[in-house]
């Protein structure tokens, strides 16, 4: 097992896209649902890892706006296994100072999903350790166009001008409001493109891609990707040499 070491830099955000949890079930002949379970024991790890490690965000697509499409029995054991996660992590989330927050459009969501859902926000919104963020029902594209909708309303109610707008505002009127940009972004399974995820936020993100699906990605897998942010050098535009005599 891999040791947790010191990395510097550490990531503040860590963004993942969970793929291939139904790919993985199904080369096992086993049903979709099947690696859906396994995902949710490497979600457990991952957050365990990076509250342990001093990530201080991390933030997870657990279903995006598209999903919705997929057959009905699927989408309802998916909502199922939100509910019990949501009920059995809750104590350990509390224990352990972690934060629980929702990307997306709850009111998409089965009552008794959101209700839970909900819950679980309220009796967390202390927590200072890590904050959790569950992208479900998430899409950036719809997550964009309301935040243009609301900018669009103020400015017409005189709350605010045109001139007014700027990177910072729109920001802001983002589900992650308050939160920093993502530093890394993790995707599994081997597909190496964005899927409509947090597509403002991560302009300046490291990517990281790997093979590992998602229900075989654990701790040694994610600390391996921290490994490689940490030797990454992330310049902002800047050149290399200018970005070392700032670090220095």
């Amino acid at each position: 097992m891999r040791e947790i070491q010191h990395l510097d830099p550490l990531p503040r955000h860590v963004a993942i896209i969970m793929d291939g949890n139904g790919r993985w079930a199904q080369q096992r002949r086993r049903p979709r649902l099947f690696g859906h379970k396994a995902g949710a024991d490497s979600v457990r790890e991952a957050v365990e890892t990076a509250r342990k490690i001093g990530i201080r965000h991390l933030t997870l697509y657990a279903f995006s706006t598209e999903n919705w499409q997929r057959p009905s029995l699927e989408v309802k054991g998916l909502m199922g296994l939100l509910k019990n996660y949501l009920q059995s992590e809750l104590d350990t989330m509390k224990e352990n100072g972690i934060r629980l927050e929702c990307f997306g459009q709850k009111d998409r969501l089965p009552d008794d999903v959101r209700n839970m859902l909900d819950s679980v926000i309220a009796a967390t919104k202390d927590s200072s350790q890590l904050c959790l963020n569950l992208c479900l029902s998430y899409g950036s594209r719809a997550e964009m166009i309301r935040a243009v909708q609301e900018i669009s309303r103020k400015c017409a109610e005189g709350e605010l001008k045109s001139e007014d707008i700027d990177d910072q505002l729109f920001s802001d009127h983002l589900y992650s409001t308050g939160q920093p940009d993502p530093d890394l972004l993790i995707r599994t399974s081997g597909e190496q493109r964005l899927s409509n995820f947090l597509l403002w936020q991560l302009s300046y993100a490291e990517l990281y891609f790997t093979e590992i699906p998602w229900p075989e990605f654990r701790r040694d897998q994610f600390l391996a990707a921290l490994e490689e942010y940490a030797g990454r050098q992330r310049r902002f535009g800047k050149t290399g040499a200018q970005t070392e005599t700032a670090n220095s």
